[in-house]
């Protein structure tokens, strides 16, 4: 091959990037093809869709697999060239040789007759070319390890804004909960439900500065991690000689970033007592509203509660790693007027379902929680961190889930159903009032814990 035909093959291995062989290479949709680390810290950390860039074409996918072709020529081009291996530094003083190899033992440059020496006879060594991609693959895998972390801690970020996002609308939807509960109240409790909501905006206050600050701390993290990783990234286009010399402080800063990583906050408000709200709920009192009869049955678990199927229909169900065998609690009576207060029960079980909802049983019908005329206050276990939730829309409740009785109150004529943590006389939720044009009957579902 003639130099000038070498010097194209050699240009067809060179990322356009750095303007260094190829380290790990990749090929995007377009074809064309960049270090893996180029494109991660050119593409807006990584993240889909990406932009080539040379093309600008979009690639949809996050992930390419190395191209192993390209890369094994890049590293037989790298180990070819001329090394810079001639300063005074490289240069044995006791046998005035270029020093070649490279001692894996201790991690010292050798020249040939100091590899042959009895200090170091026993050692492995290796041609300093050699070497050097040696260390290349392993920094490359830890910075695979930190970008993992990377993403993980945006994620959480994202995860962490979301939260924010979702607790501001959902104190503001409390306010209004709380204000349409006192206003059914007597005019006295005016001054406590003004007391009340001063006490939850700051508590939400402080909840957002925790929030907040959890965000700065994720920022910064993700920040120092860019940084190292691209300090990595320097590393690995250092001459070989200098990153041969430089690698035992890598383990060290990795480790370092990984016990710095930021942990989530999980926002919770304080369920403040309401003066005088169950002697008012039990004017409305029904005795022995659940009947005694339990019929087996199966909650799904998997992202948000969905449907409860009764009987043996769950043997031919979806399969759902996250199911819960459990037993249902239909009403004595169904409803269809006036205003009704019954409590449940819910010390023994993490998975709970409890509300009002359509007379199912009649219908011969399996429950999907989202459907229309199932009011619903929801428990659930997942990785022993219980959530507690409402459906139709689903929401989060960023309150103490309830570990005694829940109160309901049925209000049919004004279109309404609430819960309450009876221990705290505190309102858990109240559903937005709407029209109801079926009978509703109680219903309870309980799970293992």
């Amino acid at each position: 091959m003639d130099s000038d035909a070498l010097q194209v093959f050699q240009n067809e291995l060179i990322c356009c990037v750095c303007m260094s062989y190829f380290i790990d290479p990749v090929t995007i949709d377009c074809g064309h093809s960049f270090c893996r680390p180029c494109l991660c810290l050119c593409s807006e950390e990584g993240r889909a869709p990406i932009h080539c860039p040379l093309c600008r074409q979009i690639s949809e996918k996050p992930n390419f697999n190395t191209n192993v072709a390209l890369k094994k020529l890049a590293s037989l081009a790298r180990q070819t060239r001329p090394q810079n291996i001639n300063s005074s530094d490289n240069i044995c003083v006791l046998h005035e040789e270029t020093k070649e190899l490279f001692c894996e033992a201790d991690k010292r440059l050798l020249c040939g007759a100091c590899s042959e020496s009895p200090e170091h006879m026993a050692h492995s060594h290796s041609p300093i070319g050699w070497a050097a991609e040696e260390c290349r693959e392993k920094l490359i895998k830890e910075m695979d390890y930190l970008w993992k972390i990377n993403q993980e801690t945006r994620n959480n970020l994202n995860q962490e804004t979301s939260k924010f996002h979702s607790l501001e609308n959902y104190v503001s939807l409390r306010k209004m909960i709380i204000r349409i509960q006192y206003q059914k109240m007597h005019i006295f409790l005016e001054e406590e439900e003004q007391l009340h909501l001063q006490a939850l905006e700051r508590e939400a206050k402080e909840l957002f500065q925790q929030l907040q600050d959890s965000q700065v701390r994720m920022t910064q993290h993700l920040e120092g991690m860019k940084d190292m990783y691209g300090e990595l990234w320097e590393t690995c286009r250092m001459p070989d000689v200098e990153l041969l010399q430089d690698v035992g402080n890598v383990s060290a800063r990795i480790d370092l970033a990984q016990m710095q990583k930021p942990q989530p906050v999980n926002p919770e408000l304080t369920s403040w007592r309401i003066t005088g709200v169950l002697d008012m709920l039990n004017n409305f009192r029904v005795d022995n509203a659940l009947s005694t009869e339990m019929i087996p049955c199966y909650i799904s678990l998997a992202e948000d509660v969905r449907y409860v199927i009764f009987g043996d229909d769950h043997l031919s169900a979806p399969v759902d790693p996250q199911g819960v065998e459990s037993f249902a609690v239909w009403g004595t009576q169904a409803f269809t007027s006036g205003r009704h207060y019954w409590e449940v029960d819910v010390t023994l079980s993490s998975n709970w379902i409890l509300g009002v909802c359509r007379d199912f049983r009649t219908a011969d019908a399996n429950i999907v929680i989202d459907s229309d005329e199932t009011f619903f206050l929801i428990s659930s276990k997942r990785s022993n961190h219980c959530n507690l939730s409402t459906n139709s829309p689903p929401l989060i409740q960023y309150v103490q889930r309830p570990l005694g009785r829940v109160g309901v109150f049925l209000d049919y004529d004004n279109g309404s159903v609430s819960f309450f943590d009876v221990s705290k006389s505190s309102l858990i939720y109240g559903f937005p009032p709407s029209s109801f044009s079926s009978p509703l009957r109680p219903f309870f579902c309980f799970g293992c814990t």
